[in-house]
């Protein structure tokens, strides 16, 4: 398994994970796959960034979409992740996180805030945060809708380069 930059040669196989997960509404896919081409469209857009693990055929099993917060110094949201059921519960999805924190630390950053939801589909990946290392930090009562709402985790990270002032 590696984990290289998005191809447009994904892009149907992400569409069938995303899918295949049953964990995504068809609006939340639709806004997943937006995001995706985005990149494949745009390569000098700075917004987003994905990156995907591939198996041993060059074949996507997960990936993870992230960027910049835009008016802060060293802090990244984390979009997207997604592992191919098939895969889950072999560390695909912490070694995303693993080379999202080394990619961000490079580039000067202080912290990944990620945010999710807190209907019963989610909890499996509100535990995957916390488990990663990312610490609960907000939560914003019926932000997506009454009784659905919004809980955002951060992991804090030492930057590798820090940012001059």
């Amino acid at each position: 398994m590696n984990i290289r930059s998005l191809a447009e040669k994904d892009r149907a196989r992400l569409l069938s994970m995303l899918i295949k997960t049953r964990a995504f509404t068809s609006a939340e896919v639709d806004v997943a796959m937006e995001l995706i081409d985005i990149v494949l469209k745009d390569g000098s857009q700075k917004d987003y960034q994905i990156d995907c693990m591939a198996d041993d055929q060059d074949q996507v099993i997960g990936y993870i979409c992230y960027g910049s917060a835009p008016m802060t110094q060293g802090t990244f949201d984390l979009y997207w992740i997604a592992v191919d059921p098939d895969s889950q519960e072999k560390g695909v999805g912490s070694k995303l996180l693993t080379f999202l924190e080394k990619r961000v630390e490079g580039e000067g950053g202080r912290m990944i805030l990620a945010d999710t939801s807190t209907i019963p589909q989610y909890e499996k990946t509100r535990k995957f945060y916390l488990k990663n290392g990312f610490e609960e930090v907000a939560v914003i009562r019926d932000y997506y809708h009454p009784g659905n709402d919004r809980v955002t985790f951060c992991r804090k990270l030492t930057p590798l380069h820090p940012p001059l002032i």
